[in-house]
């Protein structure tokens, strides 16, 4: 191949990337420097000020009597997100992986809330986690007297990552169902002769050849759930107190309802790292649990 045929090569090589380059430029990069240069200001809108202050906003960070309640918060709701999406997920790929009459029903069943908007499916569950509501009208029939689901710290919680997690978990059921098709039945057929139980080789065959899907999805669900608003804005709006406050809806509370968009802008960064970080761990955790990693 000539220097000149090389060289055109290249060239049609970069054309085909530049649209991503630039909306990657455009879109992400450039809004992340925008967001580290306004964290090292004070800019009151209000006042049409706008002043160059250093580290402060990182100082008020550190000492910030709320964060920590506010990072406990959204800690709590990942974890239960995670934990419970994962799972229930993982149970109901594994349940209509089966040779099931309907499954086509119960697939379109458990998939549909994934494509419901979002605000609408919040909403509804507003209506039936109130104290008479639709949740403890069913409580009522069996004899049992149900909470205030929204105005209790630790129900509150339990509300709304419940919510999330049968707004979401079709997401996951598909991408684990779809791994879970892709596994040579030879492997089972074999164990089975071996004497292999139900549990022994799901541990040992399923698990192993869908850790690959595992980590997308765990990968996925980690950052939705440090990016969560919608969902506590309409049903809790943080409350009770700051119990259910997370970072996302501290962020905006700041920069939008308080007009500290310098500071706000400092939460924004400080949520980057925390989902970088969360991301680089499951990346690098992959070559002790990922099938064929190393």
């Amino acid at each position: 191949m000539t220097l000149r045929q090389r060289t055109a090569d290249r060239l049609v090589g970069y054309l085909f990337i530049t649209p991503q380059l630039v909306g990657s430029a455009v879109f992400v990069l450039l809004p992340l420097g925008l967001v580290l240069w306004y964290s090292l200001h004070e800019w009151n809108v209000l006042a049409g000020s706008f002043e160059f202050v250093g580290g402060e906003n990182y100082q008020a960070l550190l000492d910030d009597p709320q964060l920590p309640s506010v990072l406990r918060a959204t800690g709590l709701f990942s974890v239960g997100l995670v934990v419970f999406n994962l799972s229930l997920a993982l149970l109901l790929a594994v349940l209509l992986n089966q040779k099931l009459r309907g499954l086509t029903v119960y697939r379109t069943l458990f998939f549909s809330p994934v494509v419901v908007s979002l605000v609408a499916w919040t909403i509804v569950w507003g209506f039936l986690l109130q104290s008479n509501g639709g949740v403890n009208g069913l409580l009522d029939t069996i004899g049992v007297e149900g909470p205030n689901w929204l105005r209790n710290g630790t129900s509150a919680m339990v509300s709304v990552v419940a919510v999330q997690v049968f707004k979401n978990v079709g997401l996951n059921m598909v991408l684990f169902l779809a791994a879970l098709q892709g596994v040579p039945h030879e492997l089972y057929e074999a164990a089975q002769l071996d004497g292999a139980s139900a549990w022994t080789r799901f541990r040992r065959i399923t698990i192993p050849m869908i850790s690959p899907t595992i980590l997308l999805t765990s990968i996925i669900t980690v950052v939705g759930s440090l990016q969560v608003f919608a969902q506590i804005a309409v049903l809790t709006q943080g409350g009770p107190g700051t119990s259910t406050t997370v970072l996302v809806y501290y962020l905006y509370q700041q920069a939008f309802q308080f007009h500290h968009f310098g500071y706000g802008s400092t939460l924004a960064i400080l949520l980057f790292v925390i989902v970088l970080a969360l991301t680089l761990v499951q990346w690098q955790m992959r070559k002790r649990w990922v099938f064929h990693e190393s």
